[in-house]
């Protein structure tokens, strides 16, 4: 395909591309301060097909330098700049980077046996800019712009290979989705570094629509933006969503162009879709995944109440399916879908394990599908407890116990037992003026589910263990130090 930022520029040279707190540029203005930017990184050396790392927050800055990287047919590595030194220290060495850009005030140098150049994007600013430098001319399906990191919850993390191909198909499916117009726009208030905010960037490229930059989470500014601007549609996590929530009083409306909140990371418990509605603001629930470039599934609103738990369906690309179930229905969610990465970094033939004979790819999730192929995801293989030769899906007790008024947070996780195999426990995050005891929250378990499902042990913590996009580490929760309910 043509090169997308060069389309949007000729198509809608006078359209808004990006917002970024009180300044906006249009496609045309966007495509000059990245062109100028690329035509640096070549005078510094980037070529097509270099690998790239790129450190940065959601800067305008950080903005225009993947665009730039792409201009030049690189491969980026997204880091995430909220992992910890050896973390980073492993990617980078992973990905065998040429040099690692960085935004302002970041600093990389205390990572150990990291030997490639880190250079400031505000130093390469002052170069001159390369005589013989063009943009690529195309940008092939086939071809890798992106590598991202999987977040590790379960093992090494992984390199995800992602194409143009992959975004594309990926952006295709949430257009057909949502009905994509002229008049919408984007906010990123989630990180550039994960593929929820750079898929919304690539969005905007091939929608021709304009973004909202945020450089930081600030629910008021957020609100604000929602409330008198033009933005139509967010994507957010459930922490994210209950902020916003929080911060507004009833009399609040967002702007009359809003649409939806596009919700991933995690199903929405009823009492907080039971806000939404009540404050007329759309929740959109999906499931994707790095591997995916984002969602491949996705519940409409006008199906939430009468699906609630459910992720939606599969995305006009994507075909999805439940393989291994059991007496249920449950089993492992397997996707096939153009929008499916290209492999893993290093590790091939630990992604071919991954993919079936006819190109379905095991997601490593289970759940099922109802009748109306509706998708109801129960959680990671992984994370099964297996009591008595009875499966417990963690999602399933945690989904239940998250109704009850004070429980700001639930995980369920197994634990060794001699005479059962495994049992369920519960770690949980209570409300600072709740009175809750195990005993109650046992016999609200016991009046609700099968017995076997209900947790043994209620141990009260004050945080929950997670990577830097939300995900809950469970095998680091055993060894917190918690209070008996």
């Amino acid at each position: 395909m043509e090169n997308w930022l060069k389309k949007q520029t000729q198509l809608n040279p006078n359209k808004t591309a990006l917002i970024l707190e009180h300044s906006d540029f249009t496609f045309s203005e966007l495509d000059e301060s990245v062109q100028l930017y690329a035509s640096k990184l070549a005078t510094y050396g980037v070529k097509s097909h270099d690998r790239i790392a790129i450190f940065i927050t959601n800067s305008f800055n950080g903005y225009i330098a993947i665009l730039a990287l792409q201009q030049l047919g690189a491969e980026i590595v997204f880091l995430n700049t909220r992992l910890s030194k050896d973390e980073l220290g492993f990617q980078l060495r992973d990905s065998n980077a040429k040099f690692c850009l960085l935004d302002d005030g970041a600093d990389l140098s205390e990572i150990t046996q990291t030997s490639f150049p880190q250079v400031k994007i505000s130093e390469t600013l002052s170069l001159h800019s390369a005589k013989s430098y063009q943009p690529v001319e195309e940008f092939n399906n086939d071809d890798i712009t992106s590598i991202m990191y999987t977040s590790g919850t379960s093992g090494r993390p992984k390199g995800v290979l992602q194409t143009f191909g992959n975004h594309f198909y990926s952006a295709i499916g949430t257009s057909l989705n949502l009905g994509i117009s002229y008049r919408d726009s984007w906010i990123i208030a989630v990180p550039l570094f994960h593929i929820s905010g750079f898929s919304i960037a690539m969005r905007s490229l091939i929608y021709g629509i304009g973004v909202y930059l945020i450089p930081k989470f600030d629910e008021a500014y957020i609100n604000k933006i929602l409330i008198n601007e033009r933005a139509s549609i967010i994507s957010l996590v459930p922490t994210m969503l209950k902020r916003l929530l929080n911060n507004l009083t009833p009399k609040q409306k967002y702007n009359s162009n809003f649409r939806c909140v596009l919700l991933g990371g995690g199903p929405i418990d009823n009492w907080t879709l039971l806000r939404c509605n009540m404050l007329a603001i759309p929740v959109i629930q999906s499931y994707g995944m790095t591997e995916t470039a984002s969602n491949v599934v996705a519940l409409t609103n006008r199906d939430a109440e009468r699906k609630v738990g459910s992720s939606g369906q599969a995305l006009f690309p994507v075909q999805l399916r439940i393989t291994q179930q059991n007496n249920d229905g449950i089993g492992e969610i397997e996707v096939k879908a153009p929008n499916v990465a290209k492999s893993y970094l290093n590790m091939p033939e630990l992604f071919k394990q991954r993919m079936t004979s006819d190109q379905y790819f095991k997601t490593g999730d289970i759940g099922y599908l109802d009748d109306e192929g509706f998708l109801f995801v129960k959680g990671r293989k992984d994370d099964m407890i297996i009591s008595g030769g009875e499966n417990i899906y963690p999602e399933e007790v945690e989904n239940l116990y998250s109704k009850i008024k004070g429980i700001l947070g639930i995980t369920i996780l197994g634990k060794r037992d001699e005479t059962w195999g495994q049992i369920p426990i519960a770690y949980v995050i209570l409300d600072e003026n709740a009175y809750l005891t195990g005993v109650d929250l046992l016999e609200y378990g016991r009046d609700h589910m099968a017995h076997y499902k209900v947790p043994k042990e209620f141990r009260q913590v004050d945080h929950f263990p997670q990577t830097s996009s939300g995900k809950i580490l469970r095998r680091k929760m055993h060894g917190m130090v918690y209070k008996l309910l």
